[in-house]
């Protein structure tokens, strides 16, 4: 059985025991969080509203960690203009606890 769940504007599909980095979370390492389900798939796909009110799909928080920096350079030629900047995206680890249908 697995889901697909939405978190930080993207999608992933994720099965129990598995760990993913996501997009930065409120909360402490060690807080379990809920995730929302798009999808469930076990037997059949269940991706209407009315069946996923009764999924859960339980995460904890593992730890906080940045990305890999991403080097930007801006460049403009016979004129001289050159920018160079970087970027670490803020992320969190998080290890998938509990995908669970009904009550």
């Amino acid at each position: 059985m697995y889901a697909i769940v939405k978190t930080g504007g993207k999608q992933y599909r994720v099965e129990q025991g598995q760990t993913l980095l996501v997009e930065r979370l409120p909360g402490e390492a060690g807080t379990s969080v809920d995730l929302e389900p798009v999808l469930l798939r076990s037997q059949d796909a269940i991706f209407d509203a009315d069946g996923l009110r009764d999924v859960r799909v339980g995460a904890e928080i593992v730890e906080h960690v940045r990305g890999e920096k991403l080097r930007v350079f801006k460049f403009k030629p016979k004129r001289g203009y050159r920018r160079r900047t970087g970027h670490r995206q803020n992320l969190t680890r998080i290890k998938i606890t509990e995908i669970r249908h009904g009550a």
